[in-house]
């Protein structure tokens, strides 16, 4: 027989002998194997709660931080533009121009027109904007239906650094509006009429005016599908920004032309720039622009409008190389700015541009390419 020292090492050896291990009972045994069946049973339990809380905690902080960001989307954007959450929550941006406008009161008018009113608003970011706030009659409609329609229309299609910016636009009830880019030394109309601001206004500036308008033409009449006829440019529908960059403005009579449809439409435009065939013909086509521009044109260089010149030019042939008398317009000058000595041959150019630019007959106009062309020789 083997002696207790021979087995005492040896694993799983139990007893009640002494040096052994008392053998466990039937009921130790039973409790051990309960336990280990409540730990194969709560240990899943327990990690797929633990895995379920932390997908909610991630859901209810992901919704928590759309929720802050809906109530205060613009928290952290102070002096950006108020116009990237337009389509985000328009209704705030609404509600901005409201207050910011102290709802359209008369104090934030900077110009009233045929079709509205506009007004300068500075928002809640120091974003300053312009708003036209169209007419409304007494049954609270709109006015001119069709021509906050139309300018729409037109704006969202184009992008061109001489035609004014639209950030949005918003149809209501009570109000309706467009909000654009705000342009600091407003139209050439008023600055022509101000002394101080003309003289400012000086003859390089006006010679770029002047070009930036064409670019501006060239590309609405020649870039542009369809082409965009803007039938109203005058001297109050062109505006300066700080750097007197010029910037064609209000498209509410605006007309994109259908090449496969007639365009014939009713009178629309400024007396005094619109072209003469729109006395007898209703047909629009860009040469209509291209009278204009010539007014325009020959308006800033002249600083007033050349109304009582315009007769004489429509007399006589008015094609570039025409024997027109220079030295006699060029006396015309804006009198209150000094006698462009070293640009007199470039302002000469343009004289002789515009005066090609009121040909009578629409088929003998330049187009606004040739006339781009032209002024940059």
């Amino acid at each position: 027989m083997a002696t207790i020292e021979a087995l005492r090492n040896n694993k799983g050896l139990c007893g009640n002998v002494s040096g052994f291990e008392p053998c466990p009972t039937s009921r130790d045994k039973s409790q051990n194997h309960n336990n280990n069946n409540v730990i194969l049973v709560l240990l899943p339990t327990s990690l797929g709660i633990f895995m379920l809380a932390l997908f909610v905690f991630g859901v209810s902080y992901h919704l928590c931080r759309r929720s802050k960001t809906k109530e205060h989307p613009n928290a952290e954007s102070s002096g950006q533009n108020l116009f990237a959450i337009w389509n985000f929550d328009g209704q705030m941006v609404y509600e901005n121009i409201i207050e910011a406008t102290e709802g359209f009161d008369n104090k934030h008018l900077i110009g009233v027109g045929g079709q509205g009113s506009v007004y300068k608003a500075e928002l809640q970011t120091n974003q300053i904007v312009a708003v036209k706030k169209f007419h409304s009659v007494q049954n609270g409609e709109m006015s001119s239906v069709k021509a906050f329609k139309s300018e729409i229309q037109a704006l969202t299609k184009i992008r061109h650094r001489n035609i004014v910016r639209l950030y949005g636009f918003c149809s209501h009830s009570r109000f309706s509006f467009l909000v654009y880019e705000f342009l600091e030394k407003g139209s050439i109309d008023n600055i022509l009429k101000d002394d101080e601001q003309a003289i400012a206004f000086n003859w390089n500036k006006r010679i770029d005016a002047i070009k930036g308008v064409a670019n501006a033409l060239f590309y609405m009449h020649h870039d542009c599908s369809p082409p965009i006829v803007h039938r109203d440019i005058s001297s109050k529908n062109v505006l300066l920004n700080l750097e007197y960059v010029a910037h064609v403005s209000d498209f509410g009579t605006a007309k994109l032309l259908n090449p496969n449809s007639t365009n014939w439409t009713s009178f629309v435009g400024t007396f005094g720039y619109a072209a003469p065939e729109l006395a007898y013909t209703m047909d629009v086509n860009e040469k209509c622009d291209v009278y204009s521009f010539g007014v325009l044109a020959l308006e800033i260089l002249f600083g007033e409008h050349p109304g009582e010149f315009i007769p004489l030019l429509l007399s006589t042939s008015n094609a570039m190389d025409s024997t027109l008398d220079i030295p006699s317009l060029m006396g015309k000058l804006d009198q209150r700015l000094p006698y462009p000595t070293n640009i007199a041959k470039e302002i000469a150019l343009i004289i002789r541009i515009a005066n090609a630019c009121l040909t009578e007959s629409p088929s003998s106009r330049p187009t606004m390419e040739q006339v781009v062309n032209y002024s940059s020789v």
